[in-house]
């Protein structure tokens, strides 16, 4: 590990270190902080770009959930539609109120920290806007990659009833995903919040994620670490079925587009057990 980065990191965990670090919340964002930076350095060096390039993609994944923090200790939830948009907030905290200055951006090449505010504002939305330059682009799209190959894993290690959590109120219990949802698989795009009426509408809209993962790099990642597969599965690791016949066909469904949109077969990659 670099000098440079060696500190970043350190900076990081101070920074964290000040939040109820025993709040398996805050824990949790740590462990994905590290994994998406490792991630992004890992689809940097995939795509041909330099190291210099590849400590940048490493340095913007530390930062990316930077907001997640705060947002816990001011409203108990990750969830932004109850709260706060957490990169919004992560960007402000570093370059409107200034916090950036806690980690080591002089040791970075010229114009990474002006480009690191768009990079990390944008991590989380549905879409990129058509007149963002092709190298903050490039970036943005490499962070947001390796942000959902760790979304993936964390959603399918806790089990379903689970990470409905503190959103359970919000969610019918309308069997199968509404047609709007069924839209989106067939159009190869992620589904609007809006759209979220009932709890499984929420689990198709988190694999619907895959349609946006562009770096070849990130799919196969997700291919072979088989989080997405587990979500997608019909079965429990005993057999038992897990959703209704309607949701299983939908399933079903989704899995066809995004092997469509990909351009390969999920088959034979079922996911960890």
């Amino acid at each position: 590990m670099t000098k440079h980065r060696e500190a970043a990191r350190e900076s990081f965990l101070r920074y964290a270190e000040q939040y109820d670090t025993a709040n398996p919340m805050i824990r949790h964002k740590i462990e994905h902080t590290f994994r998406v930076a490792e991630l992004s350095e890992k689809y940097a060096a995939a795509m041909g770009m330099t190291q210099e390039d590849a400590d940048c993609a490493w340095f913007f994944g530390l930062l990316h959930d930077f907001g997640r923090f705060e947002q816990a200790r001011r409203y108990g939830t990750f969830v932004d539609s109850q709260s706060v948009d957490h990169a919004e907030l992560g960007a402000d905290l570093l370059f409107r109120d200034g916090l950036i200055r806690l980690f080591p951006a002089e040791e970075y090449p010229e114009g990474t920290i002006a480009m690191a505010e768009p990079v990390i504002r944008l991590h989380n939305k549905l879409t990129l806007p058509e007149t963002l330059d092709a190298r903050t682009r490039c970036f943005a799209e490499i962070l947001r990659d390796a942000d959902k190959t760790d979304i993936f894993r964390v959603i399918a290690s806790i089990p379903f009833e689970d990470r409905i959590g503190s959103s359970k109120g919000r969610f019918t219990e309308e069997e199968g995903a509404s047609p709007a949802i069924m839209a989106c698989v067939a159009e190869h795009r992620c589904v609007p919040g809006k759209l979220r009426r009932s709890r499984f509408d929420g689990h198709i809209a988190h694999c619907c994620m895959a349609f946006e993962m562009v770096t070849e790099a990130g799919r196969r990642t997700v291919r072979e670490e088989g989080w997405l597969q587990k979500l997608l599965a019909e079965t429990d690791p005993a057999g038992k079925p897990i959703w209704t016949e309607k949701e299983t066909e939908q399933l079903r469904t989704l899995r066809s587009e995004i092997e469509k949109a990909w351009g390969v077969s999920l088959e034979g990659q079922e996911g960890p057990q």
